[in-house]
Protein backbone atom coordinates (compact mmCIF):
# COMPACT_ATOMS: atom_id res chain seq x y z
CA UNK A 1 0.00 0.00 0.00
CA UNK A 2 3.01 2.16 0.32
CA UNK A 3 3.97 1.85 -3.33
CA UNK A 4 -0.09 3.31 -3.80
CA UNK A 5 0.69 6.26 -2.08
CA UNK A 6 4.30 6.97 -3.48
CA UNK A 7 2.95 6.46 -6.95
CA UNK A 8 -0.08 8.78 -6.11
CA UNK A 9 2.46 11.54 -4.80
CA UNK A 10 4.42 11.06 -8.16
CA UNK A 11 1.36 13.02 -10.10
CA UNK A 12 1.85 15.85 -8.01
CA UNK A 13 5.42 16.19 -9.39
CA UNK A 14 4.24 15.10 -13.13
CA UNK A 15 1.56 16.93 -13.36
CA UNK A 16 2.76 20.75 -12.86
CA UNK A 17 -1.08 21.86 -14.15
CA UNK A 18 -2.76 20.84 -11.04
CA UNK A 19 -2.78 24.39 -9.86
CA UNK A 20 -6.66 25.68 -8.65
CA UNK A 21 -8.44 28.64 -9.57
CA UNK A 22 -8.31 29.69 -5.62
CA UNK A 23 -4.78 29.35 -5.89
CA UNK A 24 -3.96 31.43 -8.40
CA UNK A 25 -6.75 34.21 -7.44
CA UNK A 26 -7.64 33.76 -4.01
CA UNK A 27 -10.79 33.36 -4.84
CA UNK A 28 -13.43 30.05 -5.00
CA UNK A 29 -12.22 26.65 -3.51
CA UNK A 30 -12.28 22.91 -4.29
CA UNK A 31 -12.92 20.77 -1.21
CA UNK A 32 -12.00 17.33 -1.38
CA UNK A 33 -14.71 15.75 0.44
CA UNK A 34 -13.74 12.60 2.25
CA UNK A 35 -10.43 13.22 -0.04
CA UNK A 36 -10.80 11.95 -3.51
CA UNK A 37 -13.52 9.53 -2.64
CA UNK A 38 -14.88 9.10 -6.18
CA UNK A 39 -11.92 7.24 -6.92
CA UNK A 40 -10.67 5.47 -3.59
CA UNK A 41 -12.76 4.29 -0.56
CA UNK A 42 -13.82 7.53 1.69
CA UNK A 43 -11.02 9.12 4.37
CA UNK A 44 -8.76 6.36 3.72
CA UNK A 45 -5.19 8.17 3.60
CA UNK A 46 -4.77 7.38 -0.38
CA UNK A 47 -7.82 8.80 -1.28
CA UNK A 48 -6.48 12.30 0.94
CA UNK A 49 -3.17 11.73 -0.98
CA UNK A 50 -4.75 11.25 -4.38
CA UNK A 51 -6.82 14.29 -3.74
CA UNK A 52 -3.35 16.67 -2.88
CA UNK A 53 -2.65 15.23 -5.81
CA UNK A 54 -5.49 16.62 -7.95
CA UNK A 55 -4.55 20.04 -6.71
CA UNK A 56 -7.74 20.25 -4.24
CA UNK A 57 -7.21 23.36 -2.14
CA UNK A 58 -8.83 21.85 1.15
CA UNK A 59 -8.99 18.17 2.12
CA UNK A 60 -11.78 17.26 4.29
CA UNK A 61 -11.21 14.99 7.80
CA UNK A 62 -14.37 13.86 9.20
CA UNK A 63 -13.82 13.17 13.09
CA UNK A 64 -15.27 10.46 15.61
CA UNK A 65 -13.46 9.24 18.83
CA UNK A 66 -12.90 6.04 20.08
CA UNK A 67 -13.32 4.56 23.75
CA UNK A 68 -9.22 5.72 24.36
CA UNK A 69 -9.32 9.08 23.42
CA UNK A 70 -7.75 9.01 20.04
CA UNK A 71 -9.61 11.12 16.97
CA UNK A 72 -10.33 8.74 13.98
CA UNK A 73 -11.35 9.85 10.84
CA UNK A 74 -14.58 8.52 9.62
CA UNK A 75 -17.65 9.21 8.07
CA UNK A 76 -19.74 8.16 10.96
CA UNK A 77 -19.25 7.36 14.29
CA UNK A 78 -20.18 3.73 13.35
CA UNK A 79 -17.82 1.21 11.88
CA UNK A 80 -20.31 -0.48 9.84
CA UNK A 81 -20.44 0.97 7.04
CA UNK A 82 -17.05 0.73 5.83
CA UNK A 83 -15.10 -2.01 7.81
CA UNK A 84 -14.91 -5.29 8.49
CA UNK A 85 -16.05 -4.55 12.52
CA UNK A 86 -19.10 -7.21 12.12
CA UNK A 87 -16.62 -10.15 11.09
CA UNK A 88 -13.85 -8.93 13.47
CA UNK A 89 -15.43 -8.52 16.57
CA UNK A 90 -19.43 -10.30 15.87
CA UNK A 91 -19.92 -9.83 19.46
CA UNK A 92 -19.40 -5.81 20.04
CA UNK A 93 -22.49 -4.39 18.40
CA UNK A 94 -24.83 -2.45 20.36
CA UNK A 95 -28.75 -3.41 21.06
CA UNK A 96 -29.55 -1.43 17.40
CA UNK A 97 -27.56 -3.74 15.68
CA UNK A 98 -25.03 -1.06 14.86
CA UNK A 99 -21.17 -1.27 15.95
CA UNK A 100 -19.83 2.19 17.50
CA UNK A 101 -16.66 3.67 17.41
CA UNK A 102 -16.68 4.74 20.67
CA UNK A 103 -16.91 1.27 21.97
CA UNK A 104 -13.67 -0.23 20.17
CA UNK A 105 -9.90 1.26 20.95
CA UNK A 106 -7.30 2.64 18.58
CA UNK A 107 -5.43 -0.70 18.94
CA UNK A 108 -8.84 -2.73 17.70
CA UNK A 109 -9.94 -0.07 15.08
CA UNK A 110 -6.19 -0.92 13.56
CA UNK A 111 -7.12 -4.56 13.00
CA UNK A 112 -9.81 -4.15 10.53
CA UNK A 113 -10.02 -3.83 7.00
CA UNK A 114 -11.90 -0.85 5.55
CA UNK A 115 -13.05 -0.28 2.23
CA UNK A 116 -16.00 1.29 0.35
CA UNK A 117 -19.11 2.84 1.77
CA UNK A 118 -21.84 -0.21 1.88
CA UNK A 119 -25.69 -1.39 2.59
CA UNK A 120 -26.88 -4.63 3.72
CA UNK A 121 -29.42 -6.05 1.72
CA UNK A 122 -30.36 -9.66 2.40
CA UNK A 123 -27.37 -10.12 4.13
CA UNK A 124 -25.37 -9.04 1.39
CA UNK A 125 -22.80 -6.35 1.25
CA UNK A 126 -24.05 -3.56 -1.39
CA UNK A 127 -21.76 -0.69 -2.73
CA UNK A 128 -23.23 2.70 -1.73
CA UNK A 129 -21.90 3.73 -5.49
CA UNK A 130 -21.68 0.19 -7.96
CA UNK A 131 -19.18 1.69 -10.03
CA UNK A 132 -16.11 3.14 -7.38
CA UNK A 133 -14.00 1.38 -6.07
CA UNK A 134 -14.60 -2.61 -5.69
CA UNK A 135 -15.44 -3.82 -2.22
CA UNK A 136 -12.80 -5.07 -0.07
CA UNK A 137 -10.06 -4.67 -2.88
CA UNK A 138 -6.19 -3.68 -2.33
CA UNK A 139 -5.87 -2.84 1.47
CA UNK A 140 -7.19 0.51 3.35
CA UNK A 141 -7.80 1.00 7.09
CA UNK A 142 -8.83 3.89 9.53
CA UNK A 143 -6.28 6.72 10.25
CA UNK A 144 -6.14 8.82 13.32
CA UNK A 145 -6.19 12.64 12.84
CA UNK A 146 -2.45 12.95 13.55
CA UNK A 147 -2.29 10.84 10.75
CA UNK A 148 -3.87 12.98 8.21
CA UNK A 149 -2.72 15.57 9.07
CA UNK A 150 0.98 14.78 9.21
CA UNK A 151 0.86 13.40 5.74
CA UNK A 152 -0.89 16.67 4.13
CA UNK A 153 1.74 18.97 6.27
CA UNK A 154 4.08 16.47 4.67
CA UNK A 155 3.45 16.91 1.63
CA UNK A 156 3.10 20.82 1.96
CA UNK A 157 6.92 20.90 2.89
CA UNK A 158 7.83 18.55 0.34
CA UNK A 159 5.61 19.89 -2.69
CA UNK A 160 5.77 23.78 -2.04
CA UNK A 161 2.03 24.05 -2.31
CA UNK A 162 -0.24 25.06 1.33
CA UNK A 163 -3.34 22.65 1.08
CA UNK A 164 -5.29 23.27 3.98
CA UNK A 165 -7.80 20.62 5.73
CA UNK A 166 -11.08 21.33 6.48
CA UNK A 167 -12.53 18.85 9.68
CA UNK A 168 -15.62 18.22 10.96
CA UNK A 169 -16.82 17.64 14.56
CA UNK A 170 -19.37 14.16 13.66
CA UNK A 171 -22.45 13.68 16.15
CA UNK A 172 -20.85 16.14 18.95
CA UNK A 173 -24.18 15.95 20.85
CA UNK A 174 -23.71 11.94 21.03
CA UNK A 175 -20.06 12.55 22.23
CA UNK A 176 -21.04 14.66 24.84
CA UNK A 177 -24.05 12.07 26.07
CA UNK A 178 -21.28 9.02 26.18
CA UNK A 179 -19.17 11.03 28.39
CA UNK A 180 -16.41 12.85 25.89
CA UNK A 181 -15.88 16.35 24.76
CA UNK A 182 -14.99 15.47 21.41
CA UNK A 183 -14.35 19.59 20.32
CA UNK A 184 -11.79 20.39 22.86
CA UNK A 185 -10.15 17.03 21.84
CA UNK A 186 -10.03 18.06 18.27
CA UNK A 187 -9.19 21.77 19.25
CA UNK A 188 -6.26 20.32 21.63
CA UNK A 189 -4.74 18.39 18.15
CA UNK A 190 -5.39 21.64 15.99
CA UNK A 191 -2.88 23.74 18.02
CA UNK A 192 -0.94 21.30 18.97
CA UNK A 193 0.10 21.30 14.69
CA UNK A 194 -0.25 24.96 14.42
CA UNK A 195 -3.52 25.75 13.52
CA UNK A 196 -4.44 28.37 15.85
CA UNK A 197 -5.70 31.47 13.89
CA UNK A 198 -7.99 32.46 11.52
CA UNK A 199 -5.13 33.48 8.74
CA UNK A 200 -4.29 29.66 9.28
CA UNK A 201 -5.52 27.46 6.42
CA UNK A 202 -8.32 25.30 8.09
CA UNK A 203 -11.98 25.65 8.00
CA UNK A 204 -13.69 23.86 10.96
CA UNK A 205 -17.33 22.77 10.32
CA UNK A 206 -20.00 21.12 12.56
CA UNK A 207 -23.95 20.33 11.92
CA UNK A 208 -24.56 21.31 15.50
CA UNK A 209 -25.19 24.83 16.23
CA UNK A 210 -25.25 24.54 19.77
CA UNK A 211 -21.50 22.98 19.96
CA UNK A 212 -20.38 25.66 17.41
CA UNK A 213 -21.18 28.07 20.16
CA UNK A 214 -20.03 26.21 22.75
CA UNK A 215 -16.59 26.26 20.56
CA UNK A 216 -16.98 29.91 19.99
CA UNK A 217 -17.78 30.78 23.68
CA UNK A 218 -15.74 28.77 25.94
CA UNK A 219 -13.12 26.14 24.13
CA UNK A 220 -11.48 29.14 21.69
CA UNK A 221 -11.04 31.08 24.90
CA UNK A 222 -9.59 28.20 26.91
CA UNK A 223 -7.14 27.11 24.27
CA UNK A 224 -6.45 30.44 22.79
CA UNK A 225 -7.19 28.96 19.63
CA UNK A 226 -9.27 30.97 16.87
CA UNK A 227 -9.66 29.47 13.47
CA UNK A 228 -12.70 29.92 11.13
CA UNK A 229 -16.01 27.87 12.23
CA UNK A 230 -18.62 26.95 9.71
CA UNK A 231 -22.26 26.06 10.11
CA UNK A 232 -23.23 23.04 8.57
CA UNK A 233 -26.98 23.18 7.50
CA UNK A 234 -28.84 20.07 7.30
CA UNK A 235 -32.99 19.77 6.42
CA UNK A 236 -34.74 18.41 10.24
CA UNK A 237 -36.07 15.50 9.34
CA UNK A 238 -32.72 14.16 8.48
CA UNK A 239 -32.36 13.49 12.07
CA UNK A 240 -28.41 14.95 11.51
CA UNK A 241 -28.24 16.59 14.69
CA UNK A 242 -29.96 15.85 18.23
CA UNK A 243 -30.76 17.37 21.73
CA UNK A 244 -31.18 15.79 24.68
CA UNK A 245 -34.52 16.79 26.28
CA UNK A 246 -35.15 15.18 29.98
CA UNK A 247 -32.75 12.19 29.11
CA UNK A 248 -34.41 11.87 25.52
CA UNK A 249 -32.88 12.66 22.21
CA UNK A 250 -35.41 14.65 20.27
CA UNK A 251 -34.38 15.90 16.37
CA UNK A 252 -32.52 19.91 16.29
CA UNK A 253 -34.82 21.83 14.20
CA UNK A 254 -32.96 23.46 11.57
CA UNK A 255 -36.16 25.56 10.43
CA UNK A 256 -35.18 28.70 11.63
CA UNK A 257 -32.41 29.12 9.34
CA UNK A 258 -34.08 29.21 6.39
CA UNK A 259 -35.98 32.33 7.79
CA UNK A 260 -35.52 36.26 7.16
CA UNK A 261 -32.26 36.96 9.24
CA UNK A 262 -30.87 33.73 9.80
CA UNK A 263 -27.31 34.38 8.42
CA UNK A 264 -27.25 37.11 10.76
CA UNK A 265 -27.69 34.99 13.50
CA UNK A 266 -25.40 32.13 12.14
CA UNK A 267 -22.97 35.09 11.51
CA UNK A 268 -22.20 35.98 15.72
CA UNK A 269 -20.66 32.63 15.88
CA UNK A 270 -19.49 31.45 12.94
CA UNK A 271 -17.55 32.63 9.64
CA UNK A 272 -19.30 30.82 7.18
CA UNK A 273 -21.79 28.13 5.90
CA UNK A 274 -21.91 24.93 4.39
CA UNK A 275 -25.79 23.83 3.09
CA UNK A 276 -27.12 21.35 0.85
CA UNK A 277 -27.14 21.92 -2.51
CA UNK A 278 -31.09 22.49 -3.35
CA UNK A 279 -30.60 25.01 -0.16
CA UNK A 280 -29.54 27.38 -2.88
CA UNK A 281 -30.46 26.18 -6.07
CA UNK A 282 -33.72 24.38 -5.60
CA UNK A 283 -34.72 21.00 -7.33
CA UNK A 284 -37.48 22.82 -9.39
CA UNK A 285 -35.30 24.69 -11.54
CA UNK A 286 -34.82 24.37 -15.53
CA UNK A 287 -31.63 25.34 -17.38
CA UNK A 288 -33.86 28.30 -18.52
CA UNK A 289 -34.95 29.05 -15.58
CA UNK A 290 -32.87 28.36 -11.98
CA UNK A 291 -34.61 29.39 -9.06
CA UNK A 292 -31.71 30.32 -6.72
CA UNK A 293 -32.83 31.54 -3.09
CA UNK A 294 -31.36 34.80 -1.15
CA UNK A 295 -29.32 32.20 0.74
CA UNK A 296 -25.60 32.78 -0.56
CA UNK A 297 -26.42 36.70 -0.91
CA UNK A 298 -27.20 37.20 2.72
CA UNK A 299 -24.75 35.19 4.06
CA UNK A 300 -22.21 36.89 2.05
CA UNK A 301 -23.59 40.61 3.53
CA UNK A 302 -23.40 38.85 6.88
CA UNK A 303 -19.18 38.38 5.91
CA UNK A 304 -19.74 34.87 5.77
CA UNK A 305 -18.35 32.07 3.14
CA UNK A 306 -20.85 29.44 1.38
CA UNK A 307 -19.11 26.17 0.71
CA UNK A 308 -21.97 23.89 -0.77
CA UNK A 309 -21.94 19.96 -0.61
CA UNK A 310 -21.58 17.40 -2.16
CA UNK A 311 -20.50 17.66 -6.26
CA UNK A 312 -20.91 14.41 -7.53
CA UNK A 313 -20.47 12.74 -11.18
CA UNK A 314 -22.22 9.30 -9.93
CA UNK A 315 -25.58 8.29 -11.96
CA UNK A 316 -28.58 10.32 -10.61
CA UNK A 317 -26.45 12.87 -9.16
CA UNK A 318 -26.27 16.08 -11.43
CA UNK A 319 -29.46 17.30 -11.46
CA UNK A 320 -31.73 17.60 -13.99
CA UNK A 321 -31.52 21.71 -14.86
CA UNK A 322 -27.47 20.66 -15.55
CA UNK A 323 -26.65 19.93 -18.46
CA UNK A 324 -23.36 18.33 -17.14
CA UNK A 325 -20.99 18.25 -13.65
CA UNK A 326 -18.91 20.74 -15.06
CA UNK A 327 -22.26 22.93 -15.96
CA UNK A 328 -23.64 22.15 -12.96
CA UNK A 329 -20.13 23.66 -11.15
CA UNK A 330 -20.60 26.91 -13.24
CA UNK A 331 -24.03 27.53 -11.81
CA UNK A 332 -23.07 27.23 -8.29
CA UNK A 333 -19.63 29.12 -8.51
CA UNK A 334 -20.49 31.60 -10.59
CA UNK A 335 -24.25 32.20 -10.88
CA UNK A 336 -25.04 31.33 -7.44
CA UNK A 337 -21.99 33.14 -6.50
CA UNK A 338 -20.86 30.45 -4.04
CA UNK A 339 -17.10 30.52 -2.44
CA UNK A 340 -16.33 26.74 -2.81
CA UNK A 341 -17.66 23.34 -3.13
CA UNK A 342 -17.48 19.83 -1.21
CA UNK A 343 -16.75 17.64 -3.79
CA UNK A 344 -16.00 14.06 -4.55
CA UNK A 345 -13.87 13.79 -8.00
CA UNK A 346 -11.60 16.90 -6.79
CA UNK A 347 -9.86 16.81 -10.11
CA UNK A 348 -12.71 17.82 -12.57
CA UNK A 349 -13.61 20.90 -9.71
CA UNK A 350 -9.98 21.95 -10.42
CA UNK A 351 -9.86 21.01 -13.78
CA UNK A 352 -13.09 23.33 -14.00
CA UNK A 353 -11.62 26.21 -12.14
CA UNK A 354 -8.31 26.53 -14.49
CA UNK A 355 -10.41 26.84 -17.72
CA UNK A 356 -12.94 29.39 -16.06
CA UNK A 357 -9.76 31.34 -15.04
CA UNK A 358 -8.05 30.63 -18.39
CA UNK A 359 -11.46 32.17 -20.20
CA UNK A 360 -10.94 35.31 -17.66
CA UNK A 361 -7.72 35.92 -19.36
CA UNK A 362 -9.04 36.31 -22.98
Amino acid sequence: MKKTIIALLLMVLVLPGFVSFSSASGKKIIIAHRGACGYLPEHSLEAKAMAYAMGADYIEQDLVMTKDNRLVVLHDHYLDRVTDVAEVFPSRKRKDGRYYVIDFTLDEIKKLKMTEGFSLENNKKKPNFPKRFPLWKSSFEVSTFEEEIELIQGLNSSTGRNVGIYPEIKSPWFHRHEGKDISLAVINILKEYGYTSKNDLIYLQCFDPNELKIIKNKIFPQTGVNVKLVQLIAETDWNETMEYVKGKAVPYNYDWMFEKGAMAEISSYADGIGPWKPMIVKDGSTGTNLIITDMVKDAHSNGMEVHPYTFRLDNGRIPEYAASFEDMLDIFLFKADVDGVFTDFPDRGVEFLRRAMYMKKL
